[in-house]
């Protein structure tokens, strides 16, 4: 028996005023573009959110239960949702109750928080999981750090907050001659299991779909599905983990990605031996392998897979340590309203903007960036930091 586990990353960063500058600290504490951010999430759920949560409640009800997936929607994310557009979160609430979709969580903010303040990751953690229990009635009992971002040291923290499974990125520097299509268990645990991405059959769907130079274009769901059987007596699970919006959004309507999806399930399930799961089925349902020993981070981000998309130059370094700096003077305040607004500048897009790694994946870095260029949005985030500042040193913090 072969196990499918499709994941979906759901994310929408709270994103900043890009002519917040150098004269409007002490005088301007409106940081965000609600604008923009509104604009931008009604965008994505007309071409993303809607038709494709409407198409898996199709597929969920076609197939009786035998089709699931599962999703991490980032607090921002869910809280823009229920601002912007509540026909999404309604939608997200009515694959919950279908019993075949789990919610995995994540930190609230999308945030770094586990490399600067453990602390904070097991706040935003705690945060998010209640807020998953009040809009899902789900208790996650699996867990997926901001970006992939994995290392031995996450894995235990994970276990002590009482999850069961962890998603990682099947990496080729952790995994070596071994494959990503098992279960897996975390070098210092002994209750959590680790579900690792199968970053090429993942990315043949969320980057090479509509690439008309891929020898493989057209990708047809029967083509798809025959390589997800070649793997038959080689594998149990085929972590498929990509963002949401690649459903029509990186990935037009126009390119066939919906009817692509539509049809996957059959080609699939027409191979007996194969059936859908979510991680906290296939935690129930497989027994690790082996052991696998990450000492460094690792990510799901460009092809390094490290860190360097956030903490690569001395912009994003000096603002993300800046950032941190700042947490015991606003947890001081006891204000949550400023706790919330310094959380939402921890979440790791305003880092990731900052970015000058302009190789291999400099092209993606651009495409993502609001901002003329990776300075301008360090010169933004620093100025909205230095009027919290500011507005921390008002009130004698």
């Amino acid at each position: 028996m072969v196990s499918l586990c499709f994941y979906f990353q759901v994310h929408q960063p709270f994103r900043l005023r890009k002519n917040y500058s150098f004269f409007d600290i002490g005088t301007n504490h409106l940081y965000e573009d609600d604008a923009e951010n509104r604009a931008i999430c009604n965008k994505v759920a007309e071409k993303c959110y809607i038709p494709m949560n409407t198409l898996l409640l199709e597929l969920i009800e076609r197939y009786q239960g035998k089709f699931k997936v599962s999703f991490s929607i980032s607090g921002c994310a869910l809280d823009q949702f229920e601002k912007y557009n509540p026909k999404v979160l309604e939608l997200f609430q009515k694959l919950a109750k279908t019993g075949c979709v789990e919610f995995i969580n994540e930190t609230y903010y999308h945030s770094l928080s586990f490399i600067f303040s453990k602390d904070e990751f097991k706040q935003q953690a705690l945060l998010h999981r209640n807020r998953v229990r009040e809009l899902f009635n789900q208790t996650p009992a699996t867990f997926r750090n901001t970006e992939l971002i994995y290392n031995n040291d996450v894995a235990r923290l994970v276990e002590e907050l009482g999850y069961r499974t962890i998603l990682a990125e099947g990496a080729d520097q952790v995994l070596g001659w071994r494959t990503p299509n098992f279960m897996y268990q975390p070098v210092g645990c002994y209750k959590l299991n680790l579900l690792m991405k199968n970053y090429k059959l993942s990315d043949d769907i969320a980057f090479r779909f509509s690439n008309r130079g891929w020898e493989q274009w057209p990708l047809s769901a029967e083509k798809y599905a025959s390589w997800l059987h070649s793997i038959s007596g080689n594998g149990e699970l085929i972590n498929l983990f990509m963002d949401y919006e690649t459903f029509g959004e990186h990935q037009w309507a126009d390119t066939g990605i919906f009817n692509f999806m539509r049809a996957l399930p059959a080609a699939v399930l027409k191979h007996p031996d194969y059936h859908f799961i979510t991680p906290r089925e296939a935690h129930l349902h497989y027994t690790p392998v082996s052991k696998i020993d990450c000492p460094h981070f690792m990510s799901w981000a460009d092809v390094e897979r490290d860190l360097t998309a956030w903490l690569g130059n001395p912009l994003q370094n000096s603002a993300i340590e800046m950032a941190y700096s700042l947490e015991k003077r606003v947890k001081k305040s006891k204000d949550p309203d400023l706790v919330n607004v310094w959380r939402k500048l921890l979440t790791s897009d305003h880092f990731y903007y900052m970015c000058t790694k302009w190789f291999s994946d400099g092209d993606v870095h651009k495409y993502f960036n609001p901002y003329e260029s990776p300075y301008d949005a360090y010169v933004v985030y620093m100025n909205i930091l230095n009027d919290l500042m500011e507005t921390l040193k008002q009130r004698g913090i």
